[in-house]
């Protein structure tokens, strides 16, 4: 055998030459990968289209505006979990204009995030701010700011005077009403966070929007923090305890919560971030006759740890928190950068 016979053997078997060796499947035409095309001028659902012809985040972020967008046009109810520092880093407005236009049911979150949204509604600001500063190390540029009475959330500053102005507001405006009941429910303190938030932003004229509990208590949609002892809010409701007669029931939300899983005709999971608000808003369905017929979640944590914050809704549905048929997809990049994506491609989508 020559040279050239022996390549021309391994040719053919290898799927070329005159052999037309094929593999034992059928002919692959589906679905091609095309690219992208961006353009002066287009909207954001038609950048999440062009997404769609593209592979791996992208993909993914087109395929959760897909499902969140249908959430909308059948009207599903929205579980809408926010976790991180997502009022903080400015995304107050997006979940604020959600509630208001209906399309958020029910909303679990962090005492971190209703402790950042309360000091935005009664005339507090958060500040672009710096990891570090020129010529300094990170630990020195902190040790700078604690000097300075800053708190640093990445590159976000608050000055640390406008904790004093929330704790004044819990204690003048929030706790006392609620001091008269005795023993209320979480939801019930921030049903009376988000009235007290509304009354101080209107009496006050502060040029900042009321935001997400004040619009939530407007709109009769129940705010649920059930980790609410993690934060300067849940430290504040502990400190008025011990010389009132207030206190929380946790164990009380789940009537409320429960009672509206057991209603939903169809349902819907918003997961932004992980953690507490994540997993109380799946295993609501635990206890329901039915699971979410529709999930999207938005993460940085990866699945391979086992944890729950990058859990897969794949995951989920082995639990009986997603129904078998479920529409669901995870978006792994910074909620930061895909929420305003999500929720603006999916509002185009549908047209509200």
């Amino acid at each position: 055998m020559t040279d050239d016979s022996a390549a021309d053997d391994h040719h053919d078997a290898t799927g070329g030459g005159d052999g037309h060796h094929q593999p034992e499947r059928e002919t692959f035409h589906h679905d091609p990968i095309g690219h992208a095309e961006v353009r002066a001028g287009m909207t954001v659902g038609e950048l999440a289209d062009e997404y769609g012809e593209a592979g791996i985040g992208a993909a993914d972020l087109h395929e959760a505006v897909d499902v969140f967008a249908e959430m909308l046009a059948e009207d599903a109810t929205v579980f809408f979990g926010l976790a991180g520092a997502m009022v903080p880093a400015g995304m107050r407005g997006i979940v604020t204009e959600l509630i208001r236009d209906g399309h958020i049911d029910v909303l679990v979150t962090t005492g971190a995030n209703l402790t950042h949204d309360a000091i935005e509604a009664i005339g507090g600001k958060h500040h672009h701010g710096a990891v570090g500063e020129a010529g300094k190390t990170e630990r020195e540029h902190d040790e700078q700011l604690r000097d300075e009475e800053v708190d640093r959330i990445y590159n976000v500053y608050l000055p640390q005077e406008h904790f004093a102005l929330f704790e004044g507001h819990l204690r003048d405006e929030v706790f006392p009403p609620l001091a008269e009941e005795g023993r209320v429910g979480i939801q019930r303190l921030t049903e009376e966070l988000g009235r007290a938030n509304a009354a101080v932003n209107d009496r006050e004229g502060v040029d900042e929007d009321a935001g997400i509990a004040a619009a939530a208590y407007e709109h009769d949609v129940p705010v649920y923090c059930p980790a609410i002892q993690d934060s300067v809010l849940g430290l504040q409701a502990w400190m008025y305890n011990q010389t009132s007669d207030f206190t929380l029931d946790a164990l009380a939300d789940m009537d409320g919560l429960n009672d509206r899983a057991f209603a939903a005709e169809q349902s819907g999971a918003v997961v932004v971030g992980g953690g507490v608000p994540k997993n109380y808003v799946l295993q609501t369905m635990l206890v329901a006759p039915d699971a979410y017929d529709y999930a999207v979640q938005l993460t940085m944590d990866p699945p391979t740890t086992g944890g729950l914050s990058g859990a897969t809704l794949d995951e989920a549905r082995s639990w009986g928190k997603l129904e078998k048929a479920a529409r669901n997809a995870s978006v792994y990049a910074d909620a930061t950068i895909t929420l305003p994506l999500l929720v603006a491609a999916a509002r185009e989508r549908v047209g509200e």
